[in-house]
């Protein structure tokens, strides 16, 4: 039994139409955040991708994918930062808005950046707002467990769904000295599990673990009454993230280990690309059929 099965419409409620490339089996109410606690209670597997825009959002509703985050990693996939540390606010409200906008089933989180929650629960509060009335979003995530919790709890009491980030936080990456695996060794997995109770506690509706030891992540799944995602966490979470980019064979370079890659996208669009090129050299495109009368 899939998570989808656990927010699919009542008998009596209305029907949503159904998504426009039809993987999903059925026409399915929007999922919310209360979903996510059921999940959880009844042992259902929650699945996230990131999205950056309308179209593909368009395809992961479709194929019933239960969240869309429009995470920081744009940095890297749209923008072509390094890393996460330059992304802005005002870069990621016209991504949010656009996946918003496809997104007629799954909920839709958007990633707050670096520098845009830290100083305090002000300003956390004041770029939640912007994400919520801007964009359509429906929950925002925040990274950080124990230092965070303020800003969390600050946003919660405000009526805004927050999802929590702990264990590898790219935001930190300087501060945790790079691409690090946490949550290692019997201190490592004791400040993981204080880092995600903080979380809990603050108000969070879920939490992901980034790149800690399967163990680890269990032992956390196990503490919190809130679903645990895993991204890189291992099998025992209550649902798991990727970057859509990764899996689907669209990024260049290294591959995380985590990944499973169900497509090679960029070897698919590369050779199109050869073929049109190719057909407009030669004349074959375009042809009679595509001109008009």
């Amino acid at each position: 039994m899939a998570f989808s099965d656990s927010a699919q419409t009542a008998p009596g409620e209305p029907q949503e139409a159904a998504a426009p490339y039809g993987g999903g089996s059925a026409p399915q109410k929007r999922v919310r955040i209360r979903h996510f606690q059921k999940a959880k209670q009844d042992g259902l597997k929650i699945v996230g991708l990131t999205s950056y825009d309308f179209l593909s959002a368009q395809v992961f509703d479709s194929a019933g994918i239960d969240f869309l985050l429009v995470g920081d990693s744009a940095g890297n996939t749209v923008f072509g930062y390094d890393t996460t540390l330059p992304v802005t606010v005002d870069e990621l409200i016209p991504l949010t808005r656009a996946v918003a906008r496809a997104a007629k089933r799954a909920l839709v989180v958007a990633d707050m950046p670096f520098g845009s929650y830290e100083v305090n629960a002000r300003e956390a509060l004041h770029t939640a707002i912007r994400f919520m009335k801007e964009t359509g979003a429906h929950a925002v995530k925040m990274e950080g467990g124990e230092r965070t919790a303020e800003q969390i709890r600050r946003v919660v009491e405000a009526g805004i769904p927050v999802m929590g980030h702990v264990g590898y936080t790219p935001q930190s990456e300087h501060g945790l000295g790079g691409h690090v695996i946490q949550g290692r060794g019997e201190a490592g997995a004791e400040q993981l599990l204080r880092d995600a109770r903080a979380v809990e506690e603050a108000g969070a509706f879920a939490v992901v673990l980034e790149m800690v030891p399967s163990e680890s992540a269990k032992l956390v799944t196990e503490a919190l009454s809130i679903p645990t995602l895993s991204v890189g966490a291992g099998p025992h979470c209550d649902g798991q993230l990727l970057v859509w980019s990764d899996w689907a064979g669209m990024t260049s370079g290294r591959i995380p280990k985590f990944v499973k890659q169900y497509a090679q996208l960029a070897r698919t669009l590369e050779a199109a690309a050869v073929a049109f090129r190719e057909d407009v050299a030669s004349g074959a495109y375009p042809a009679p059929e595509h001109e008009y009368e």
